[in-house]
C-alpha cells in the first residue's frame, strides 16, 4: 500500500493532474525505511522496495516511448532506478548510522546532483527530474525565473522530510514548518503570477506551421517536394505583415549539404517564397544538413567515410532564411540518447548501428557547443531570436543559454508525432511552459503534429493546434531581453549540491571513524 501511494504521488504531476502531490510523495518510502533496522537483510528489502518504487513511477509516466523504441522504456527505468535508487539508499544505509540532519542533507545534495550529473552526462534522459512535475502547475513555480527546475526538486525533497519528521514526531511545530515551507514557495509564486506585466519591448508577428505529416507512414516516403508543397500553402495563410514563419523539425529532410547549402532544390522553393511572398519575414525551418570533412585529420568522433578519403557529419538543424539570401544554421546539441547519438562513442563504437531512425536521421549525429542566434534587421534594428530543437527544450540550463546570448523571442521546432495520441507530446509541451518562466521569454512551438502554438513569459498557454491537426496558428508577441538570475546563473543549485553532498560525505565517514574510535558519544 505505501509504495503505491508513494508511485501514485510521484506520477500524477506528468498525468496533467497537478504536481502538488510530489510534496509528499517520498514520505512512505521514509516510512519504510524508518521502520527496518540497520541489518544487512533489512538494507536489501529497503533496496527491493526502493527499486520497485522507481521503476513503477518511470513506467508509469514514460512508458509511451514505447511507440517509438521499446528498449527506451527499459533504459530509461533502469537508469532511474540506479541513479536514483542509489541515493535513496545511501540516505537508508547513513540514516541508521548517524544523525538524522546529516543524512537528509546527504538526501537533498546528493538527489539534486545526481539530477545535475543526469542533465550533464551522455547518459541522459531527464524527464523525470522532480521539478518537471509541476509543468502544468505555473502558477506555483513562478520562481523558476531563480532556480530553474531544480529549485522544484528542492522544494520537494525538503517538504518530503519535513511530513516525515511530523508524522514519526510528537512535536507539533513540525507541522508549522512543513506548512511554512510548502506555503512559501506558493505564496512567492502567486506574488510574481499577479504581478507579471507584459514585456514592454517591440511586438513581431509571427506564424507556426503544423504540417501533421504522419512520421511512420509518409514523413519519409512522401517526396521532399510535396512536403514543401504542404508546409509553403500552409506559410501563405501567414499575414502579410508576418516576421516570422516558422516550420518544425526536419521539415526538410534533403541532407543539405552546408558548404554549397543554396543549391539545394528545398531551400531555393523556401527562398522564393520569402522573396516573392513574404519579403519581410524571416523563415525559420528544421533540417538534415551535412559537413564535410576533406581529410580524417579534420573529422570529428561522429563523422562518417564517405568512401573517398572523405567525411562527413550529418546534423540535425534549424534554418534561418531570409529574402536576401542569408541563411544560418543552428545545430542540435542535445541530441537523445539510442536515438539521434550513442553514449561513450569511443567505447561503443560498434553498437551505433542499433540507434533508432526518428528525426528524420539515423546513426550517430554530429553535435556542437555553438548557440546560434538568429538576427533580422527590422526598422535599423536587428532582432535576436533562437529555435532550439525539441529535445533541447527539456533541458532547463542549456535553453537559457540562448537567452543569455541574447534570443529575445524562443522558437521550438519539433516532431512529437511519434509517440502517438499518448502523454508523451502533452508532456514535451508542458516543459516549454517552464522555460518561458525561466527565461522571461514568449516561447512559440511548431511542432510536425502535437501541440503548435504560443506560450507566454508567465507560462500560460495561448492559442494553440492540437494533436492530428494541419494548419497554422498566429500572434503577435512582445520581445524581451530580461536576464533573469536562472539565465544568467543556470543550475547553480546543481553545482553546489554535488559540492555539499561530497563535503557531508566527507563528513560522514570522519563521523563514522570518530565514533568506532570512541571519540563520539553513543
Amino acid at each position: 500500500m505505501l509504495v503505491a501511494s508513494s508511485v501514485i504521488m510521484l506520477s500524477v504531476g506528468w498525468l496533467r493532474i497537478s504536481g502538488l502531490p510530489l510534496l509528499a510523495a517520498l514520505v512512505p518510502l521514509l516510512l519504510i525505511s524508518n521502520s527496518y533496522d540497520s541489518s544487512r537483510r533489512s538494507f536489501w528489502r529497503m533496496a527491493g522496495w526502493t527499486a520497485l518504487t522507481f521503476c513503477l513511477w518511470s513506467v508509469a509516466t514514460i512508458w509511451w516511448v514505447w511507440n517509438a523504441a521499446p528498449i527506451g522504456v527499459f533504459a530509461a527505468t533502469a537508469v532511474q532506478v540506479v541513479l536514483f535508487g542509489a541515493v535513496f539508499m545511501f540516505y537508508h544505509y547513513t540514516s541508521k548510522r548517524s544523525r538524522p540532519a546529516l543524512a537528509n542533507v546527504l538526501l537533498v545534495c546528493g538527489w539534486i546532483a545526481a539530477e545535475y550529473i543526469y542533465l550533464n552526462g551522455q547518459i541522459s534522459f531527464p524527464w523525470l527530474l522532480l521539478g518537471n512535475g509541476f509543468a502544468n502547475d505555473t502558477w506555483a513555480i513562478q520562481w523558476y525565473e531563480f532556480t530553474g527546475a531544480l529549485g522544484g526538486s528542492l522544494w520537494v525533497l525538503v517538504s518530503n522530510l519535513l511530513i516525515f519528521r511530523a508524522l514519526t514526531s510528537r512535536r507539533k511545530v513540525w507541522w508549522l514548518r512543513e506548512t511554512a515551507w510548502a506555503a512559501l514557495p506558493v505564496l512567492l509564486s502567486l506574488v510574481l503570477f499577479w504581478s507579471w506585466k507584459e514585456p514592454a519591448g517591440e511586438r513581431v508577428t509571427v506564424t507556426a506551421i503544423q504540417p501533421n505529416i504522419e512520421p511512420y507512414t509518409e514523413k519519409f516516403t512522401l517526396p521532399q517536394q510535396e512536403q514543401d508543397s504542404i508546409i509553403l500553402a500552409l506559410a501563405a495563410s501567414s499575414p502579410a505583415d508576418a516576421d516570422f514563419i516558422i516550420a518544425p523539425e526536419t521539415a526538410v529532410d534533403d541532407n543539405i549539404w552546408e558548404n554549397r547549402i543554396g543549391s539545394s532544390a528545398a531551400v531555393a522553393r523556401y527562398l522564393a517564397f520569402i522573396r516573392n511572398e513574404r519579403p519581410e519575414a524571416q523563415f525559420i525551418t528544421g533540417a538534415t544538413t551535412l559537413k564535410l570533412y576533406r581529410s580524417e585529420r579534420e573529422k570529428t568522433f561522429s563523422a562518417r567515410p564517405l568512401g573517398d578519403g572523405r567525411w562527413y557529419d550529418v546534423y540535425n538543424s534549424a534554418l534561418a532564411i531570409d529574402s536576401a539570401g542569408g541563411i544560418a544554421v543552428h545545430h542540435k546539441a542535445k541530441l537523445v540518447i539510442g536515438v539521434e547519438m550513442m553514449p561513450f562513442m569511443e567505447l561503443l563504437a560498434p553498437f551505433t548501428d542499433f540507434i533508432v531512425d526518428l528525426g528524420g536521421t539515423t546513426g550517430q549525429l554530429g553535435t556542437d557547443n555553438y548557440y546560434r542566434i538568429f538576427r533580422l534587421q527590422r526598422d535599423g534594428r536587428e532582432i535576436r531570436t533562437a529555435a532550439p530543437i525539441c529535445y533541447e527544450s527539456v533541458y532547463g540550463e542549456h535553453f537559457a543559454t540562448f537567452a543569455r546570448h541574447g534570443a529575445e523571442l524562443l522558437f521550438v521546432i519539433t516532431n512529437d508525432g511519434w509517440w502517438g495520441d499518448t502523454p508523451g507530446y502533452k508532456q514535451h509541451f508542458a516543459f516549454s511552459r517552464m522555460r518561458a518562466i525561466e527565461t522571461r521569454r514568449y516561447v512559440v512551438r511548431s511542432a510536425n503534429t502535437g501541440i503548435s502554438g504560443f506560450i507566454n513569459s508567465r507560462g500560460d498557454v495561448l492559442d494553440t493546434l492540437g494533436w492530428d491537426f494541419r494548419g497554422t496558428v498566429t500572434d503577435t508577441v512582445p520581445l524581451s531581453d530580461e536576464v533573469t538570475l536562472y539565465v544568467r546563473y543556470g543550475d547553480v543549485l546543481g553545482r553546489v549540491s554535488g559540492y555539499v553532498f561530497l563535503l557531508s560525505v566527507l563528513y560522514y565517514i570522519v563521523y563514522r571513524f570518530r565514533r568506532k574510535s570512541h571519540l563520539v558519544d553513543e
